[in-house]
């Protein structure tokens, strides 16, 4: 009998646990966002929890609590309140937009008639013309987008002892989590099934790529959407605080970013002859948020979880598309284990064929 083949135990136990793990997966399955964001945050706290461990004397519990606290303080507490005033701004947005206050369809007639002639003859030929029939998709377009946040806003108060269930089972497993952290991780890595030299580095890739993407993209993404929605307030632009939101989630995609926003404005300002407030838009957009990405990114990102934009483009695209708000960090975090796995699969042939 073949000694390297494996034994009837062992093939049932390798099927047991393969049975079992996606059994547990289903289970939780419903508390997939909030394992998935505990996960993060206590990923994102660790440093301070081990650190706050020594000063308390080995007291750990103290200590994970402390850092709870300092999570609750410094993220959970911010975006609850951003949340909630968003809310408040879009519900007042579709209220305008049925009401005919906020008029989309009047700013592109503004623009259209702007325009020189011959550019107007231009868009005449592709149709482009019909200021009633355009008018009136901006309109229902701006509304159906007002409609779906103000539903998903309704469907949120609706289950609110869902949201306040999975809320409570994210800082309970912060807590424990924090606390057991390093017991944890020695486990997860005598568990996976691979050389000490790929796992390691798939590991410190994990770790970096997760840190990065939400400690530096965030947090980037925040400081831009917060001076986009400043420089809009200080010009007078309506729903200051809805575009800054998303402008800041636009910057957490490459290359376009929050340019989608603020440069139909400018454009807009130009050509209804509002040259000061469009110059003024446009030189703080381009030197104040442009110097932001390119001062306070490499300093909270780094250079070593630098992946081409397009890479990071996509991954961020598809993720979001397969897995909503989770996909900003799951789509860069395959994207990069992808590239590290097969870095180390081309290393070891390689080395094989040498």
């Amino acid at each position: 009998m073949n000694q390297n083949q494996p034994s009837v135990h062992t093939q049932f136990f390798h099927i047991l646990l393969f049975v079992v793990t996606v059994a547990l997966g289903w289970v939780l399955l419903p508390f997939f966002g909030a394992i998935f964001w505990g996960a993060i945050l206590a990923l994102l706290f660790h440093p301070m929890q081990r650190w706050l461990t020594v000063r308390f004397g080995k007291r750990r519990n103290l200590a994970a609590l402390t850092t709870l606290a300092a999570a609750i303080l410094i993220v959970i507490i911010p975006v609850s309140v951003v949340a909630v005033t968003l809310v408040q701004e879009v519900a007042l947005v579709y209220t305008r937009i049925k009401s005919g206050d906020l008029n989309f369809g009047l700013y592109f007639q503004h623009m259209f008639h702007a325009l020189p002639v011959s550019a107007q003859q231009m868009l005449g030929r592709y149709g482009l013309d019909d200021i009633p029939g355009i008018q009136r998709k901006l309109m229902e377009g701006a509304s159906q987008i007002s409609q779906f946040a103000a539903a998903q806003a309704l469907s949120i108060g609706q289950n609110t002892f869902q949201f306040v269930v999975s809320f409570g089972v994210m800082l309970y497993l912060v807590f424990f989590l924090l606390r057991d952290g390093g017991e944890i991780g020695r486990r997860i890595r005598r568990a996976i099934p691979l050389d000490p030299a790929p796992k390691q580095h798939l590991i410190a890739k994990f770790t970096t790529v997760v840190r990065a993407t939400v400690k530096g993209n965030i947090a980037v993404a925040a400081v831009q959407g917060f001076l986009g929605g400043l420089i809009f307030w200080i010009l007078g632009i309506n729903g200051s605080l809805l575009w800054g939101v998303l402008m800041a989630f636009l910057s957490l995609l490459p290359a376009v970013g929050a340019a989608i926003v603020w440069v139909p404005a400018a454009v807009y300002f130009f050509m209804t002859g509002e040259i000061w407030r469009g110059v003024v838009l446009v030189l703080f957009c381009v030197v104040v948020i442009g110097l932001v990405d390119n001062v306070l990114r490499p300093i909270l990102v780094g250079k070593d979880t630098k992946m081409p934009d397009w890479v990071v483009l996509i991954s961020t695209l598809g993720g979001m598309a397969l897995f909503g708000i989770n996909g900003f960090v799951i789509g860069p975090l395959v994207a990069a284990l992808f590239m590290a796995s097969w870095d180390i699969f081309t290393q070891d042939e390689e080395g094989k064929s040498m």
